[in-house]
């Protein structure tokens, strides 16, 4: 059984700040647009121009494949309609009639930017290009990103389809949740075989082979997006997602964008998941004791070197039996700086009954 431990821990939790949190010094891009995003905050760390509309080139592949998920599943097989063949700018060179399941053509989609998956996809979800850009706006609607719009599943110019850098990386850490987008975007090579040929696929973002921590996204590039890149990094129990749009020099723009906000930022766990664990006595129960412990954490997304915790226990009065296991019987509370920012529950490990107890028999002498 273990005591009550008292942290002192730094503090700097800031929730999505529209300025810049970087000393103006430390770091610049290249990017017409960038921001630099902890999604399970809203955390903005960086950000220039981020609020522009801007043409987002294959980065809109990072929705096609959400899209493609909600409505299949990775094992559908796909059939390559004519429409798909041929289609302009990168390819991963469908045959008409060639079966793929999703998933292999999510890998095209995502590792080598296939346009020509996208339209698979697309089709095969919705029966035509137009009727998915449908489903995708309906989608950017639902996130709530009103400066965002799709026309077509790959990114191919069009004025009309457009986002900018803070709702893309928005859309991004929505991406992120599903494991298997996660996983693919996280590849650098995949090989697989459909019914006419095999492939082995290389990831376009040098990302994942320039920064160790590097896990994704995607790259982008027309005539006139520019250079667009989505990138994400893990360090330590916290993601940060970089987005880029029409840059000189993405890969530099990302590395320093990812070393800044490392160094600057990182989660601090406070408490961890059944760290904090109480023995506690009960009241006329048929054991004399029971175990009390915290199911949940508390971590936090802190600026380094900031102010500090305290932890202690409220247990407002002994337990009584009977107690059933989950039972909240006290809590578990944090502090900064003498101000309670947290109460996490404090949960019975086990069900105590009430000790038995005879029951009385009355005799008569008249028998």
């Amino acid at each position: 059984m273990k005591t009550v431990k008292f942290f002192s821990l730094l503090l700097a939790l800031f929730c999505f700040l529209p300025s810049i949190l970087f000393p103006t010094s430390a770091v610049s891009v290249s990017a017409a647009s960038a921001i630099l995003y902890e999604p399970s905050t809203n955390l903005v760390l960086f950000e220039k121009d981020a609020d522009q509309r801007r043409p987002m080139a294959s980065t809109t592949k990072i929705i096609t494949a959400l899209v493609a998920l909600d409505v299949l599943s990775k094992d559908e097989e796909i059939k390559v309609p004519k429409a798909a063949v041929g289609v302009e700018g990168t390819s991963t060179y469908l045959e008409e009639g060639e079966i793929l399941t999703l998933e292999n053509l999510l890998y095209a989609l995502l590792l080598q930017s296939a346009n020509d998956a996208a339209v698979a996809i697309a089709i095969a979800c919705d029966g035509s290009v137009e009727k998915f850009a449908e489903r995708m706006n309906a989608l950017a609607c639902r996130l709530d990103l009103k400066d965002t719009h799709f026309t077509n599943p790959h990114g191919l110019p069009d004025k009309d389809h457009y986002t900018t850098a803070r709702e893309l990386a928005i859309l991004t850490a929505e991406a992120l949740k599903n494991p298997l987008i996660k996983t693919i975007v996280s590849t650098e090579k995949k090989a697989f075989s459909s019914s006419h040929r095999s492939r082995v696929l290389t990831n376009h973002n040098k990302l994942l082979r320039l920064y160790d921590n590097a896990v994704g996204v995607k790259t982008g590039f027309t005539k006139t997006a520019g250079r667009c890149l989505v990138g994400a990094a893990e360090v330590g129990g916290m993601t940060l997602i970089s987005v880029t749009l029409k840059a000189g020099d993405d890969w530099n723009d990302h590395i320093s964008l990812f070393e800044e906000g490392f160094s600057t930022y990182h989660r601090n766990t406070v408490v961890r998941s059944g760290e904090i664990e109480w023995r506690l006595p009960v009241i006329n129960g048929s054991v004399p004791f029971v175990d009390i412990s915290n199911e949940m954490g508390y971590s936090v997304i802190e600026k380094r070197n900031s102010a500090s915790y305290t932890v202690s226990l409220d247990i407002p009065a002994l337990p009584v039996a009977p107690i059933e296991r989950g039972d909240i019987l006290g809590y578990l509370c944090i502090y900064k700086e003498d101000k309670e920012v947290e109460r996490l529950p404090l949960k019975a490990d086990f069900s105590v009954l009430t000790a038995f107890k005879p029951k009385r028999r009355l005799f008569s002498f008249f028998q």
